[in-house]
């Protein structure tokens, strides 16, 4: 019966024992969202720097355009 009941889960009697997984659950859970932000402000870093590059070469491209055209 107790393989059925999946015997691999374990619900301690003392319940002092969540305590550390509570505390290394919190622990990476504010890593984790650290981490996100670190990475959403440097993705919109990168995207600005990407933007300008881009504007920079349309307007290179126009200019050199203009100059061929006279």
């Amino acid at each position: 019966m107790n393989v059925l009941l999946m015997p691999f889960l374990y619900f301690p009697e003392d319940k002092s024992e969540y305590i550390p997984a509570a505390i290394s659950f919190f622990f990476f859970m504010i890593l984790l969202v650290i981490t996100f932000m670190w990475i959403r402000r440097n993705s919109k870093k990168q995207e600005e720097e990407t933007r300008e590059l881009e504007e920079r070469i349309l307007r290179e491209r126009r200019e050199a355009r203009e100059k061929q055209d006279f």
